[in-house]
């Protein structure tokens, strides 16, 4: 399998134009080069520089105040200031792309409009097919929080769309030898503590990309099931000790070939910043392991 690395893109608008795709190369059509990602990669800079910009006012109004001997404490609140503190070490997760096997009905395949594709156990197809994803077990808990909320509140009732590709690194609907399959691909409504847990293996490494995992979030099981108002899409990154335990296990041995070329400094989706992407991993082989990974919005 000849693959390309995807590069990293905002969430895309919801479109149905895209035609389903042309062979099952790992090729993103959703992402066009750097020429094409350099305006996206140029925001995220700008935000950060005008973020930075920002707090020279208050660093002069602050050492004005020293001056003058007034306390900045008396112009403003404790639970203001509290807030302030929360809201710094709270940020949605980063955007990223859906890439080009995304099974939601925006490039061929439309899996969320199957009977069954809400469900915990995603290692069997669906429907018609009777296909099971093979390798090292793996459990993936998401907890969806508010961003408005300085990340302290649950998102019950939200809905979590999660996909990724099997130990050989194909795609369900999409690859070679797995086109009539569906597996690895699922959705869940999220409980009172804002979390969905998906029962699932672990994915395999394939050229060009970091292993990770796909996920959208809605703001109900009604819009995921009819595919619609996504309200951010992203990944989850693997740390790479995990990644070296699992790929030295039976079935993964290209995975370690494409790992060893890889990092996730270097990956086009991770290589910008992963701190809120990267899962945290318990487990081992012979148990499974368990990912689990907080997801402000």
């Amino acid at each position: 399998m000849s693959d390309t690395p995807h590069s990293r893109s905002r969430s895309r608008s919801r479109s149905r134009s895209h035609g389903p795709s042309q062979g099952h190369d790992h090729v993103d059509e959703f992402d066009r080069g750097l020429s094409y990602d350099l305006p996206v990669l140029a925001r995220r800079r700008m935000i950060r520089l005008l973020a930075g910009a920002s707090m020279v006012p208050l660093v002069a109004a602050c050492s004005s105040d020293e001056a003058g001997g007034t306390s900045s404490a008396s112009s403003s609140s404790p639970s203001g200031s509290s807030a302030s503190a929360a809201d710094a070490d709270c940020e949605t997760i980063p955007a990223e792309t859906a890439g080009p096997y995304p099974g939601d009905g925006s490039n061929g395949p439309d899996v969320l409009r199957e009977s069954g594709v809400v469900r915990r156990d995603i290692t069997r197809s669906i429907g018609s097919a009777n296909g099971v994803a093979e390798g090292v077990p793996l459990t993936v808990t998401l907890t969806v929080v508010a961003t408005d909320s300085g990340c302290e509140t649950p998102k019950k009732g939200a809905a979590v769309y999660l996909w990724h590709c099997d130990r050989e690194g194909r795609y369900s609907l999409y690859s070679d030898g797995v086109t009539d399959e569906n597996y690895l691909r699922g959705v869940q409504e999220t409980d009172a503590k804002g979390q969905v847990t998906f029962t699932s293996v672990f994915p395999g490494c394939y050229t060009g990309r970091w292993p990770h995992i796909h996920f959208e979030v809605y703001d109900s099981l009604d819009d995921a099931t009819a595919a619609q108002d996504i309200v951010v899409t992203s990944q989850l990154a693997f740390p790479k000790d995990v990644c070296d335990t699992v790929y030295a296990t039976d079935g993964y041995r290209q995975s370690v070939t494409h790992l060893s070329e890889l990092s996730l400094e270097t990956d086009g989706i991770f290589s910008d910043g992963y701190d809120q992407q990267l899962a945290t991993m318990t487990g081992s082989v012979e148990k499974g392991y368990t990912a689990a990974l907080t997801v402000p919005v």
